[in-house]
């Protein structure tokens, strides 16, 4: 008789970046690679943050609002990048790229 083990759809992880969230909107250093479509977000404080095109862009405080250690997963284009801002207080949004 087989065994069926139910198993959780996923991706896999690949470059991760930070972002240093503030009083002013900053944003990725690096845009999203040719193959990603997905990312992975997470933060250690409470944050705001924007999708936004390699030129440029901010985020704003009207932005999608982010809890701390809460992980969100959104699509995005090759190419783009994420900007974010503090809600409450200094910390560090985690972007991670899926494939």
């Amino acid at each position: 008789m087989a065994v069926f083990q139910i198993k959780q759809p996923s991706s896999r992880p690949g470059t991760s970046q930070d972002i240093t969230t503030g009083a002013a909107s900053a944003t990725l250093a690096n845009p999203f690679g040719s193959e990603t479509f997905q990312v992975r977000l997470c933060t250690t404080t409470t944050c705001r943050y924007r999708v936004v095109e390699a030129a440029g862009g901010t985020a704003v405080a009207t932005d999608t609002l982010l809890h701390p250690d809460q992980l969100e997963y959104i699509t995005v284009t090759p190419g783009q990048k994420i900007a974010a801002i503090q809600e409450t207080a200094a910390g560090k949004l985690n972007v991670t790229e899926m494939s």
